[in-house]
């Protein structure tokens, strides 16, 4: 099967096709050490520490990589150059297109704007089952990329009737200096920055780009610490600590929970993490819950029940969680944005589409607010 990556220009429809014969090469030559980056694609990095002999240590996430010069970190998008930390994937776009908000998802960002979503290669996890893994589990030479500077972003999603930003697709804290700037610029040109993540970055770090960026979507994997050693190479409690920071900041948080059979769609469990974001984060965060597809290294396991999806949404709606939706599921309901007083629907939704919203300024008929970003 081809890999297809698309990039959306004024004018321009650009459809890279890679054979897989031509990835398993490029894999190769990386393993031989034959691949060398063109000089001038780098871009020195943010928050790391210089070491003896050279060495690095990165300080951006909690992996905390030790690089000796030359080596990449498990995300695949930093290195060590000559005893300095730089980002390899600095203005690589390998994906953008003009999104629908409601896809990322965001459902109280917004309610039927654009989002102009752009992605390079690389991820600090290595989840099983990644939906987006061509770009996430990739070197930046893997995948085909156009450069662009963060203005340039700017410039197209003002261009294409965006009004947002959406850093999305892989794992945007490893392009941090990027997303950063373009954050910075699309906000002097009155455009939102909106992060879809994992949520595994370093307080220090996340605080910076907090005072940067809009709205921020965590993808949360699993209440178990169990879960996200063996199936994401990561840490629970780091997650749980960004989601915090980021609530405290008054960044607009979202949550999402995709739920894989067997391994976090416990009843128990979703119940658990339905309190502690009630008890944490507060009853008006929503809690969006989503159906694994098989992909990746998790092609065993089925596509999750839509039982199961559903049955979630009752459990966090018991818990006193006020906005928890469904994703890739045919159920409007779960879709529906509902003022908490009286039940009544005040914006509807069929498959990231708006089919109606009658929020007037973030307030029902009956003059109950609903917190989100509305205008």
């Amino acid at each position: 099967m081809h890999k297809k990556f698309t990039f959306i220009l004024p004018g321009l429809f650009l459809i890279a096709l890679i054979a897989p014969s031509l990835w398993l090469i490029s894999g190769l030559a990386h393993s031989a050490g034959w691949f060398e980056e063109q000089p001038g694609t780098e871009h020195l990095a943010m928050y790391y520490d210089k070491l003896p002999n050279r060495m690095v240590q990165c300080r951006l996430c909690p992996n905390r990589c030790m690089l000796a010069p030359g080596q990449f970190g498990t995300c695949k998008a930093r290195k060590n150059i000559g005893g300095d930390l730089y980002s390899m994937v600095y203005g690589k776009i390998a994906s953008a297109h003009v999104d629908p908000i409601e896809k990322k998802p965001f459902f109280h960002v917004l309610p039927g704007s654009k989002a102009f979503s752009i992605a390079t290669t690389g991820c600090n996890m290595h989840c099983l089952f990644c939906q987006n893994w061509e770009l996430s589990q990739a070197f930046p030479h893997e995948v085909p990329s156009i450069p662009m500077t963060p203005a340039q972003v700017v410039e197209e999603a003002a261009r294409s009737g965006s009004r947002s930003i959406a850093f999305t697709y892989n794992e945007p804290v490893i392009n941090y200096e990027f997303m950063l700037e373009t954050a910075r610029i699309a906000r002097s040109r009155g455009i939102k920055s909106i992060v879809i993540s994992a949520g595994y970055i370093n307080p220090e770090p996340l605080a910076e780009l907090l005072r940067t960026v809009d709205a921020y979507k965590v993808d949360f994997k699993a209440f178990r610490e169990e879960f996200y050693q063996k199936l994401t190479g990561g840490h629970l409690a780091d997650v749980l600590e960004t989601m915090q920071l980021i609530h405290k900041s008054g960044v607009w948080l979202e949550v999402l929970n995709l739920l894989v059979p067997g391994e976090n769609d416990s009843e128990a469990e979703i119940r658990e993490l339905s309190r502690w974001i009630r008890e944490n984060l507060g009853p008006d965060v929503p809690l969006h819950f989503s159906r694994h597809f098989p992909q990746y290294k998790l092609r065993n396991l089925p596509p999750t029940p839509i039982e199961t999806v559903l049955r979630a949404r009752a459990i966090a709606r018991e818990e006193g969680l006020r906005y928890v939706y469904t994703g890739n599921v045919a159920f409007p309901e779960g879709e529906a944005t509902l003022c908490p007083g009286s039940g009544q629907k005040v914006i509807e939704r069929i498959a990231h589409a708006v089919i109606s919203n009658n929020l007037k300024n973030g307030e029902c008929a009956d003059g109950e607010k609903i917190p989100g970003i509305w205008n």
